[in-house]
């Protein structure tokens, strides 16, 4: 599927009676949400979406500030934000009983909704599942780009002007597996969401996420230790962001640890090695 296949047989849902937050849905049987991740879009699950659609009622949307969605400048764009429009929408679509599988920021999203269903017992939504692949989880063992850790300080303003098609490609080829880079074309589609809608002037927000790991870093670590719903984490083990070293240090903390380690896959697992991630995914849901 093209870019633009993908986004024209998608939808839009309004948020907060303004915002425009773009998604799509397809197949039938137990629903099955996407969360992506930073800096892309829902646009990181097509490789994959044929597939699940064809076994599951698949959901999955562009957070807001990113892909085809609504990039406001003045908007809080902290995780629990973003785990606020995922409950509208799920709200909306009367979708009370779901699994997951997220990627990268993503991860931290589903954190934050598992931190919930820990506080809460009456929680509204019943997370059947959740599978994880790379993402910084843990800020012990993640390790952001430089272009990253320059964007969380005041030079972000500036630098966001200077960022560009090359640099995503740049940083993309250094997270991607060395057999499995990314092509001309993708780094193009990439570049195309996340620019879309003036989309590098918000990156400096979106980043914040970032901080806030180190802020919540205890809460959400124990909302994967001490949930009680399966889980399984499918890291691509050469990326230098989240890679072998995480998924090594989440065996340690998380009882009973369900890890696969793609040992030549960098940071983007859906992207790359479609096909494994597809059947270590399907594994783990036919165990349930």
């Amino acid at each position: 599927m093209t870019l633009d296949s993908w986004k024209n047989s998608g939808s839009y849902f309004e948020y907060k009676d303004i915002y425009q937050i773009f998604y799509k849905k397809s197949g039938n049987g137990e629903p099955l949400l996407l969360v992506h991740g930073f800096p892309t879009s829902s646009w990181d699950w097509e490789k994959i979406w044929g597939s699940l659609t064809n076994k599951y009622e698949v959901y999955t949307l562009d957070m807001i500030g990113y892909g085809f969605s609504s990039k406001p400048m003045d908007f809080n764009y902290t995780i629990a934000e973003q785990v606020d429009l995922w409950e509208a929408f799920l709200e909306d679509k009367k979708l009370f009983s779901f699994h997951i599988l997220a990627h990268d920021f993503g991860d931290t999203v589903v954190q934050e909704m598992l931190a919930r269903v820990k506080e809460n017992p009456e929680y509204e939504f019943d997370i059947k599942s959740v599978c994880f692949l790379n993402g910084g989880m843990f800020p012990e063992t993640n390790f952001p780009t430089i272009t990253q850790k320059l964007l969380l300080t005041p030079l972000g303003s500036v630098l966001k002007h200077f960022m560009g098609r090359n640099t995503l490609a740049k940083n993309f080829r250094k997270i991607f597996g060395k057999d499995t880079q990314p092509s001309d074309q993708e780094i193009d589609d990439f570049w195309e969401v996340v620019d879309y809608n003036a989309g590098k002037n918000v990156i400096p927000k979106l980043i914040k996420y970032l901080t806030e790991r180190d802020t919540y870093k205890i809460r959400w670590r124990e909302a994967i230790q001490y949930t009680d719903m399966p889980k399984r984490l499918i890291d691509g083990g050469c990326d230098p962001i989240s890679g072998k070293h995480m998924a090594e240090f989440y065996k340690e903390i998380v009882p009973d640890a369900d890890v696969v380690v793609l040992e030549e896959i960098g940071h983007y697992p859906q992207v790359e090695a479609p096909a494994e991630v597809l059947s270590h995914y399907y594994e783990f849901r036919d165990k349930l």
